[in-house]
């Protein structure tokens, strides 16, 4: 057992304890956490990892993952001993639902290890995640006990299991959790940080920093098609993706991602599905394409896609809402049109076909965006001041 966190007189090199629940299906959570553990890793850090698997839950009960996902002493109970023996100087937590528990936050506290959590989504104010409710946004649980989303049975389209989500959410809430047992929260943006504000996060412990992509600029001799990244569901946009499709000539729409409305593609004799991709075939799609297509409906955390694309140097057309309209700068790295509105994206991409020129330079200025703002060392530089601001927080109240 330590008192407080090892503090090193140089910050050069850390002990850090990245933490983790992997869901079942991949998504860019994932790759973020094993991204930021990798470029820790190149620059001398020491690097550990607690980890759980959602592949777990097929063999446990309803009620023990209910239960788990509130309070789960058992893990409480390894994670400390993971602490003790690794003695990190700071935990960088990604996500704890449902195997992990927020109890872990406790531990931490009780040690004095300086706790950082990344917000990859809104689940901390809303049982979806998304604040998405019949395909429109909804904030009705924004800062309030979310029962809302346990009457409409947001997550999931169960009421059993939105109240499960709202139970967490109202019971850290209740004993302080959010407010007092994480040291810095990183909000992946502006947009996102006023929302966890407006939801009652405190607005001292929250610090921006965005996600990063880490490639070389490929060599393009020819752009031609649009494309679409990403998981094939409602809130990503598929159906309004579809529809826009159906409503232009001559366009070819590449889509590259598997998901419960795949199906909607073979509506389209413009839409050409490509399937799940390595991230290799996508980046190698991405050099090609006019522009990448983001059509989202919620309210997107960041969209890591997007950065892909201008590190590709592709211009982005995307929907006018959440993180999406402050990383997508309208006639400069991309075009916006207004959420779920096919009729507009199908004109915006019908002008995006029409006036090759300007998409071209919008591709050299979003390449030009990535490179001030999204790579692996500017964000490795603000990763470290984030861990130094935690780690000097933590000291000073526990003097």
């Amino acid at each position: 057992m330590f008192e407080q966190a090892h503090v090193p007189t140089s910050r050069c090199h850390l002990r850090v304890l990245v933490v983790h629940n992997a869901y079942q299906h991949r998504g860019g959570e994932d790759s973020v956490m094993e991204a930021e553990a990798a470029l820790l890793s190149s620059h001398g850090h020491t690097v550990e990892l607690f980890a759980r698997h959602n592949d777990s839950i097929d063999q446990m009960s309803r009620f023990v993952t209910a239960a788990q996902a509130i309070w789960s002493s058992q893990v409480a109970h390894e994670f400390e001993q993971l602490l003790v023996a690794f003695k990190p100087d700071v935990v960088h937590v990604h996500n704890t639902f449902p195997l992990i528990s927020p109890a872990i936050y406790w531990v931490m506290s009780r040690l004095n290890v300086p706790a950082v959590q990344t917000l990859h989504n809104f689940r901390l104010l809303c049982p979806q995640a998304t604040f998405l409710r019949e395909s429109k946004v909804c904030e009705d649980c924004l800062g309030k006990v979310p029962w809302r989303g346990v009457v409409h049975g947001c997550y999931r389209d169960s009421r059993l299991q939105s109240a499960v989500l709202a139970g967490l959410v109202t019971f850290h809430r209740g004993i302080g959790t959010w407010q007092n047992k994480v040291t810095r929260y990183i909000a992946l943006n502006d947009f996102c940080r006023i929302k966890f504000i407006e939801g009652g996060l405190p607005a001292t412990r929250i610090v921006i920093k965005p996600n990063f992509v880490d490639f070389d600029a490929p060599t393009v001799t020819r752009r031609d098609g649009f494309l679409f990244v990403g998981r094939l569901s409602v809130e990503k946009g598929v159906g309004v993706l579809v529809a826009a499709a159906k409503a232009i000539l001559g366009a070819q729409i590449r889509v590259a991602g598997s998901g419960p409305h795949a199906k909607l593609l073979a509506e389209s004799s413009r839409i050409t599905a490509l399937g799940a991709l390595s991230i290799d075939l996508v980046r190698s799609e991405m050099s090609r394409t006019v522009a990448l297509v983001v059509p989202s409906i919620c309210l997107e955390t960041f969209g890591l896609v997007v950065v892909e694309a201008f590190a590709s140097g592709a211009p982005v057309i995307a929907s006018r809402i959440g993180a999406l309209s402050d990383l997508v700068k309208e006639g400069v790295t991309g075009i916006l049109f207004e959420p779920g509105n096919a009729q507009d994206l199908a004109q915006k991409l019908l002008w995006a076909q029409q006036h090759p020129a300007e998409m071209a330079q919008m591709g050299r200025n979003a390449r030009a965006q990535y490179e001030a703002e999204f790579t692996a060392e500017r964000n490795y530089g603000q990763l470290m001041a984030i861990y130094s601001d935690a780690i000097d927080a933590v000291k000073t109240t526990s003097q």
